[in-house]
């Protein structure tokens, strides 16, 4: 079904789906040739900086959470607050995707974060600041994640085009996780010194960064895709990804890893505070370690990704993940836990990487928005969720650790499951 679906994507008419060339020859080095084209160049710069800020609100905003309530069930109630509109837009998102410019999408989400950072921070600085404060800008941020994730995820190659898609994936992982890296640690320095607010004020100036860089962007105009009146509607998309086999199996695999490998990332604060005993700078330090590993996955896939059997690779990655995140469940000591936090952080996004990557490469244009949005839902939507479930069982149970150990245990099960009944996957 692959090459049915390569052949339909290369006929269908699809509003802006191949990348301009570049303008210019750029002699780079093969990991960076999606850096080729002018306009991934402005998206790469901007998000860089704007990421930077997401992940320091995103520490600061657990650590504020914990302050305020002192509850894992919060702590987890606040990611799912974020979630559910992701979990109820993101497929009608997909399909409005199919059939409306992406870049226009971006910029009216950039604007949508920005205020709402603005808001939070200054809410936070002022002393005013409540948990159904934070559980509200949580829902509406999670509105528009809802559109802008798929929006971010089908718009990389109309930027660089097929060629140059891993790669671009890659480079992307590698400015996410480099952010992942820095943010925390910039954060946890931030709110252990001057407080919560002033880490969600810098994240809502990071975002003029990418506006910025949308606004600076050279693209052919808009031209809806000429398909029938109802936009080949959700339907279309959902059939498809019940009849491609391989589609289907790694929005499988990826749906394990979120809701049952991930449900740790919400309690990381009772982690850092209760277990291993440091406080928000630790638990910035815990958050840059995790992305130190990613950094370090994004940068090998973007160099030796055209290299090595894909398939192998992600199945490799699905099945040690949850097995380290067990081995971190065990030690009781930093340092030990920063370094599974590293391989932790080298597993998932190797994992979510290649998925995206196969999956983009094997769905046509037409519907690469709708099935994009099913990947942004299991993505951003069940880990959240699963990391709730993971809280309010904490919070029953008393010991973190068992509750994301048996999630971890969980993921490994499933994902053993969807592997051995899909062998197509290891020849990807």
């Amino acid at each position: 079904m692959a090459t049915s679906s390569s052949q339909s994507s290369s006929t269908a008419p699809v509003a802006t789906s191949t990348a301009p060339e570049p303008t210019r020859r750029w002699r780079l080095p093969a990991g960076l040739r999606a850096l080729r084209h002018y306009n991934y160049r402005l998206f790469f710069l901007g998000q860089l900086i704007s990421l930077i800020g997401t992940w320091m609100q995103s520490v600061a905003q657990g650590w504020l959470v914990l302050r305020l309530t002192d509850s894992p069930l919060l702590l987890g109630l606040v990611a799912a607050a974020n979630s559910l509109p992701v979990l109820l837009l993101s497929l009608p998102a997909g399909a409005l995707l199919d059939r409306v410019s992406k870049h226009r999408v971006l910029l009216i989400t950039q604007v949508g974060a920005l205020l709402l950072a603005l808001i939070l921070g200054l809410l936070t600085i002022t002393g005013l600041v409540q948990i159904w404060h934070v559980l509200l800008l949580a829902t509406l941020l999670g509105v528009v994640n809802a559109f802008d994730a798929p929006a971010r995820q089908s718009f990389t190659i109309e930027m660089v085009g097929r060629e140059d898609l891993l790669n671009a994936i890659a480079l992307n992982a590698s400015i996410f996780n480099g952010a992942r890296t820095i943010g925390p640690a910039v954060a946890g320095l931030v709110v252990g010194f001057i407080g919560e607010g002033p880490a969600f004020l810098l994240n809502a100036l990071s975002f003029v960064a990418v506006i910025i860089s949308l606004l600076l962007m050279r693209l052919p105009p808009f031209t809806p895709p000429a398909s029938n009146k109802q936009g080949g509607g959700l339907r279309e998309g959902l059939r498809y990804i019940t009849q491609q086999a391989q589609v289907r199996s790694l929005l499988l695999l990826a749906g394990a890893v979120s809701l049952f490998g991930f449900s740790y990332i919400p309690l990381m604060p009772i982690f850092a505070r209760d277990v291993f005993g440091v406080g928000a700078t630790g638990l910035g330090l815990l958050a840059a370690a995790g992305g130190l590993g990613s950094l370090a996955a994004a940068v090998l896939l973007a160099v030796f990704g055209d290299r090595v059997p894909r398939g192998r690779l992600l199945l490799t990655a699905v099945l040690l993940y949850p097995l380290l995140v067990i081995g971190f469940t065990l030690v009781p000591t930093f340092l030990p836990a920063m370094l599974l936090l590293t391989l932790m952080g080298w597993a998932g996004v190797t994992s979510m990487a290649l998925t995206n990557t196969l999956i983009q490469s094997i769905v046509p244009n037409e519907l690469r928005g709708r099935v994009m949005s099913v990947f942004t839902l299991l993505l951003m939507g069940l880990s959240p969720m699963g990391g709730m479930v993971a809280g309010a069982i904490t919070e029953l149970v008393g010991s973190v650790q068992l509750v994301v150990a048996a999630s971890a245990a969980l993921c490994w099960l499933l994902a053993a499951v969807t592997i051995a009944t899909a062998p197509h996957l290891r020849r990807l």
